[in-house]
């Protein structure tokens, strides 16, 4: 040992004159440590070890590349196979340059990228790459995906986020992803997963990046994450050993202690290692930490000791891959000594791989001389290049080929990462309070709902999806009194914490957001959903006042639409609890809800469909809008009860004043059959007062003793009972009130309160005067088909007159407002905005004025905009809702509207074999060439479409739900080119086409 000291304290009188001669830099007097390292390097190789041998193992034809490529490289060329430097696609040419130089001059052995874009990155690797005689390893932190470091990229949710979910497959799969994501990028290493468990709440650096406090689930997930990345070819680095779970300062600007007996650390901080060396963890970066226990010198980082780089990690505990240290730069190892100085101290002290070394070539100056004197041997310096050598040949460095960047941002960017967003985020969403059951939602017709927000970071996500289940009333007032009389009519309120989702951002709560959150729910039924780290909890000094709390960990847009699902019940909740909170909620605290059949959202990979042949949708739509088809138009798609397409196009009229929104209303025409009329009437089936055989003058003793009183309810509703197809009632009104004011008014009274349009008004029995003629009307006495709206209008006098009830009425109170269908309406104007309405038609025949949130039907605005065939305006979220009922045979949201056989018997097409496709007031597929759909829906489809451009589909064999709407009548209902052109049933082909199982 003495010999070894009188050679380092020579050394260093070498390394100053070198330092100073080469560089010319003034020198700070820090204080010489004696390296207490041996001058000769043991066999580690012998060592027992409990990684899985096949990892480290080379074929004979790798051990050839790697003996004759060693054999082959001069002392500099070995010694610069140590550095990794750090490189940034983000930075100008002098950086570039200075990298060119670093590789050309001091030959070194790879890079770690920071900042930057993929793009960028890609040509700079395969520069970089060109430059270099040894091919490099070329690295990249991606803990929670490229996009920790790179724009353009995708971001997976933060290890915490991870922890909270139970299925260690969907974390496989993340780790999959991120390794051909890496693989596509030109990397060999990805800096993850970090190993620390978070003991500590207030740890300002690890935090998020942790997968918990309990070393079982972070063992368990990490090993998870490694085997997906792994399993593509790249190597995942294990950190920070021995362990910053339980820290306060950040070793990015100072060192850390960490102050746990060895034992301790045995039991909890190694633990991860342990196991992941035995599943074949590839690498492990060495912490900058001060570790009393591990390390006798003080404050001296665990990062340059001997006795935790080689005694612990690689002699007892066996590890046989490759070292890195964390990045020399930080503070908390970079202050510690000289530039140069420290990387000599590091390779001492058993790191294969310094990382982003300050000053390369000072550090090589400093190894020569060390070599020089002999203070390593050329055996310690094998044992590390040899293996970094191994490494590279692994990685198919032997026979390197430039990166493409053709497609590279879609390759990175794949429809498979939203995919996985969606499930990952649907398992990890967690309940911790869920008392009376308030979640999920229930009974939305006795619902009156409000939203609040508290936070600095967008919402919008989450409140739109909100608003696609139910009504959802935004409320905000900075005065807390105030706010609260604006809360008292609501039954409850919804309460969105929303912070910054972008890393190592502050997420506490303020204490004045901690004093709003805790009067809101001291004075109101609420669901508090925190879009934030669960350790933004931890002001609380308890949650008794909080009924429902959602803990969805971050603020992404997918983040926010999940916890909407989860709050009206279309998922469940999975989540555990990855870390306490306080004594209020322990590891592993989460409760499961309850899972309503209602719609949810997601993308198409998720129900066995191609996003790319979906997209195609998009062209059709514009064609039909470049054209002039129709002004605007909005697409929904739905499978297996999630909504994966839903799009706006165009604008409300063509003068493209107004975009089309998806909250739009649309006049859906002959929709309002199946929308409104057909549920009713499907109602008194199932509840047995009427059956298939019941006659017209039972039902609607108005047509006793006519021609139509023995026409039956299956003939009637599949328009095979001869009925005219239409009749002009509004030229009978017309011709009338030419002279007088029989029918009209401008002004409404009493009498004349049902309105047609602006400053139109008709009388209110007009309605009668309509059956009277429907009665009065001609019957085909040939048995054929012969679509006619007049049985719907039948329809909707017997509802009313049977219930004493409007059809308007009937509709809100059954079905409307249980479904959540808060959009849809007869009569719209007396509910909604007119710019939510795009206007239908210039009337230039009968009300002579522009229809807009006036029904476009005339028979249907005669009766006062409240009719049996039409009058209903929707938007396509609605409409999908009803559609989804039907799908799912008379249920929805756990409610049973009507029987699975009721259902079943409407669907069914009686007539099919006498050329009639019609179900029970169900459009049914052509049975011919010619018909409503693309001819690829199954004959168990069924639907409905409208005239003013509408459609609604929906298939039992393949779960689809397809909603078209637009306004293709205005400003004239002329050619109706969108039929004549296909476009409903060409885009209903597309979705066909998309279908992958």
């Amino acid at each position: 040992m003495k010999k070894t000291g009188i050679k380092i304290v020579f050394f260093y009188v070498l390394f100053l004159f070198v330092a100073t001669s080469c560089v010319g830099t003034k020198i700070n007097k820090n204080k010489v440590i004696l390296t207490n390292v041996p001058s000769k390097t043991e066999n580690l190789d012998s060592i027992n070890s409990s990684n899985t041998p096949k990892l480290f193992e080379l074929s004979p034809e790798g051990n050839k590349w790697v003996d004759s490529l060693y054999n082959a490289m001069t002392l500099e060329e070995k010694l610069g196979q140590l550095f990794m430097v750090a490189a940034y696609s983000n930075k100008d040419t002098v950086h570039f340059n200075a990298i060119d130089k670093l590789i050309q001059e001091n030959k070194i052995g790879g890079l770690i990228f920071f900042q930057g874009g993929p793009v960028r990155q890609v040509k700079l690797i395969n520069r970089f790459q060109s430059k270099s005689k040894i091919p490099l390893f070329i690295g990249n932190d991606a803990e929670w995906g490229l996009n920790m470091r790179l724009d353009s990229t995708s971001r997976y949710p933060w290890n915490m986020t991870l922890g909270a979910i139970q299925d260690m497959k969907l974390l496989e799969k993340v780790g999959v992803q991120m390794g051909k994501q890496s693989k596509r990028l030109g990397l060999q290493f990805n800096f993850a997963p970090v190993l620390d468990i978070n003991t500590n709440p207030r740890n300002p650096i690890i935090g998020f990046r942790s997968f918990g406090e309990d070393k079982f689930k972070v063992t368990e997930r990490a090993i998870a994450l490694m085997k997906g990345v792994q399993s593509q070819g790249i190597f995942s680095t294990g950190k920070h050993f021995p362990g910053h779970g339980d820290t306060e300062i950040d070793s990015h600007k100072g060192l850390p202690t960490i102050n746990f007996s060895k034992e301790r650390l045995e039991q909890v901080e190694f633990y991860p290692y342990k196991k992941m060396f035995h599943e074949g963890l590839s690498s492990v970066m060495v912490a900058h930490l001060n570790v009393p226990s591990l390390e006798i010198r003080p404050n001296f980082p665990s990062s340059i000791s001997y006795n935790v780089v080689t005694n612990i990690l690689q002699k007892e505990l066996g590890f046989k891959g490759l070292i890195f240290t964390d990045a020399l730069n930080m503070k908390s190892v970079s202050n510690f000594k000289l530039p140069g100085e420290i990387n000599f101290e590091a390779f001492m002290a058993g790191n294969d791989v310094l990382l982003f070394p300050e000053n390369v070539p000072i550090a090589i100056e400093k190894f020569k001389l060390a070599y020089s004197a002999n203070l390593f041997s050329a055996e310690r310096l094998a044992f590390s290049v040899k293996k970094i050598l191994k490494f590279k040949y692994k990685a198919g460095l032997n026979s390197y080929k430039p990166i493409a960047t053709d497609n590279l941002y879609n390759d990175l960017n794949s429809s498979e990462n939203d995919a996985l967003q969606y499930e990952l985020y649907e398992n990890a969403v967690t309940v911790l309070k869920n008392t009376a059951f308030v979640l999920p939602i229930k009974s939305l017709d006795k619902q009156k709902i409000a939203y609040v927000k508290i936070g600095d970071d967008n919402n919008d996500a989450f409140v739109s999806t909100l608003k696609k289940y139910t009504e959802v009333t935004v409320i905000a007032d900075t005065n807390l009194d105030s706010l609260q009389v604006k809360l008292q009519p609501f039954t409850t309120v919804i309460i969105g914490y929303h912070k910054s989702d972008v890393a190592f951002k502050n997420e506490d709560l303020k204490s004045n957001e901690l004093f709003k959150i805790n009067f809101l729910a001291k004075n109101n039924n609420v669901i508090l959903d925190v879009f934030a780290k669960p350790y933004s909890l931890l002001p609380f000094a308890n949650f008794d006042a909080i009924e429902g709390m959602v803990v969805s960990y971050q603020n992404s847009a997918i983040a926010q639409v999940v916890s909407a699902e989860l709050i009206f019940g279309a998922i469940e909740a999975k989540g555990k609890l990855p870390v306490s909170i306080n004594s209020s909620f322990k590891v592993n605290d989460g409760l499961v809800t309850e899972k309503l059949n209602r719609l949810g959202f997601t993308t198409p990979e998720n129900v066995g469909m191609n996003s790319t042949i979906l997209s195609k949708i998009d062209g059709i739509a514009n064609k039909a809008i470049n054209a002039k088809m129709t002004p605007g138009i909005q697409v929904l798609v739905a499978r297996n009860g999630k909504v994966i397409y839903q799009k706006s196009f165009g604008h409300h009229t063509y003068d493209k004043t107004l975009k089309v929104q998806n909250s739009d209303i649309y006049d859906v025409a002959s929709l309002t059959k199946i929308l409104a009329t057909l549920p009713n009437v499907m109602l008194q089936y199932d509840q047995q007062k009427i059956n298939l055989e019941t006659t017209l003058g039972s039902m609607c003793p108005i047509f006793k003793d006519s021609n139509k009183q023995n026409i039956n309810f299956k003939d009637l509703l599949s328009h095979y009972a001869g009925l005219a197809a239409g009749i002009p009632f509004y030229k009978a009104a017309i011709d009338k009130s030419k002279s007088s004011e029989t029918y009209f008014r401008k002004i409404p009274d009493s009498q004349f309160s049902k309105q047609l349009g602006d400053s139109l008004f008709i009388r209110n029995d007009f309605s009668d005067t309509i059956m009277k003629m429907i009665v009065k009307s001609k019957v085909s006495l040939k048995k054929e088909y012969k679509y006619s709206d007049l049985t719907f209008m039948i329809l909707k006098d017997y509802l009313e007159k049977t219930t004493g009830k409007t059809l308007d009425v009937l509709i809100q109170e059954n079905f409307y407002r249980s479904l959540g269908m808060n959009n849809s309406s007869f009569n719209p104007l007396a509910k909604f905005d007119k710019n939510r309405i795009p206007p239908t038609e210039t009337d230039t025949y009968f009300r002579r004025q522009l229809l807009q949130g006036y029904v476009n039907d005339l028979s249907a605005a005669l009766e006062g905009g409240v009719s049996g065939h039409a009058g209903v305006f929707s938007n396509a979220m609605d409409v999908a809702k009803i559609m989804e009922l039907y799908l799912q045979k008379g249920s929805y949201g756990n409610q049973r509207y009507f029987s699975e056989k009721t259902f079943e018997d409407f669907n069914t097409c009686y007539f099919c074999a006498a050329g009639n496709r019609r179900g029970v007031g169900f459009d049914k597929p052509q049975l011919g060439i010619e018909g409503p759909t693309c001819g690829c829906a199954s004959m168990t489809s069924f639907g409905h479409t409208g005239y003013t451009g509408t459609m609604a589909w929906a298939d039992p064999e393949t779960k689809i739900v397809y909603v078209f709407l637009s306004n293709r009548t205005f400003p004239i209902a002329a050619e109706n080119r969108l039929s004549k052109e296909n476009i409903r049933e060409d885009i209903q082909k597309v979705i066909y086409e998309a279908i992958v199982n």
